[in-house]
C-alpha cells in the first residue's frame, strides 16, 4: 500500500519540528517520537486547528525513521553541512529551525536513496517557506542541493 505524498509531507513538518523541539529543549528522541505519537497526530476524523493543534494524517513510521535517522547520523550530518556553508560561517550560526530543515533534508538525502533528490530538495524548500519570507528557503535550496551532489553524486 502507497503511503500518500500528504502524509511524507506532514512526517517531514513533524520531523523538523521534533528535531526543533529536542534542540531547544534537550528532550531525548524516543520521549519526542512518543509525544509526537500519543498527542500530536490528528487521529480524529475532524482534526482542531490552530496552535497545539494535532497535525494532519502523517506517515509516523517515515517521521520516527527521520527523527530517529537524524540523531543517529548527526556526527556525519552536521560536518557534511557545515561544508557547505560560506567561509566563516558555523552550523550554530544558524536559526535553529533552518539547522533542523537542512539535518533532516541531509539526512534523506544520504540514507533515503529511494527518494528522488528533487523530491528532498523541494520539500524542505517548501518547509522554510512556511516559516521564513527572507532569504532562508533561498538558502536551503543551495546548501540542500550542494550536498545532493556530495552524496548522490
Amino acid at each position: 500500500m502507497s503511503v500518500s505524498h500528504q502524509a511524507r509531507s506532514v512526517a517531514r513538518l513533524a520531523a523538523v519540528q521534533a528535531l526543533y523541539q529536542m534542540e531547544v529543549s534537550g528532550a531525548g528522541v524516543e520521549a519526542v517520537v512518543r509525544e509526537f505519537s500519543e498527542h500530536r497526530f490528528d487521529r480524529s476524523p475532524a482534526g482542531e486547528e490552530g496552535e497545539g493543534a494535532p497535525l494532519a494524517a502523517a506517515d509516523e513510521i517515515f517521521f520516527a525513521e527521520l527523527v530517529r535517522g537524524v540523531v543517529e547520523h548527526q556526527r556525519g550530518i552536521d560536518p557534511a553541512i557545515a561544508r557547505r556553508l560560506a567561509q566563516g560561517w558555523r552550523l550554530d550560526r544558524l536559526d535553529a529551525t533552518v539547522r533542523a530543515i537542512l539535518r533532516a533534508g541531509a539526512f534523506e538525502l544520504a540514507h533515503r536513496p529511494d527518494v528522488p533528490v528533487e523530491v528532498v530538495i523541494n520539500e524542505y524548500v517548501d518547509l522554510a517557506r512556511s516559516f521564513f519570507e527572507g532569504p532562508e528557503p533561498g538558502f536551503v535550496n543551495a546548501a540542500l542541493d550542494g550536498l545532493a551532489r556530495d552524496v548522490r553524486a
